[in-house]
């Protein structure tokens, strides 16, 4: 799930991690918090499958950060997981609708 929701946080524009964090937090209505620990591990490996690609750039704060944004091949990825996403809601909806 935390590669969906980064994948489509990037869909917008390119953000540095914490900008990326910040937003998944702010889009959830302060209910998602994504901690350092998870979001590093998730970049990389998006990064390592070619899905998005890291630049070096210069934060609102004036430092340097690695600036994230999604490829081709993400965009394609982004559908599919979108897609498998809402299949799996709206099953689980059904159950506990049903059960």
């Amino acid at each position: 799930m935390l590669d969906l929701l980064i994948l489509r946080t990037l869909l917008v524009d390119s953000l540095h991690g914490l900008a990326i964090a910040e937003r998944i937090h702010r889009l959830s209505d302060e209910v998602l918090l994504v901690q350092q620990g998870s979001l590093y591990p998730a970049l990389h490996r998006l990064q390592a499958r070619g899905w998005i690609r890291a630049e070096w750039g210069t934060a609102d704060s004036g430092r340097r950060a690695k600036f994230y944004s999604l490829t081709r091949t993400g965009s394609k990825r982004l559908e599919r997981e979108q897609a498998n996403w809402e299949r799996l809601s709206e099953a689980i909806t059904l159950v506990l609708r049903r059960a």
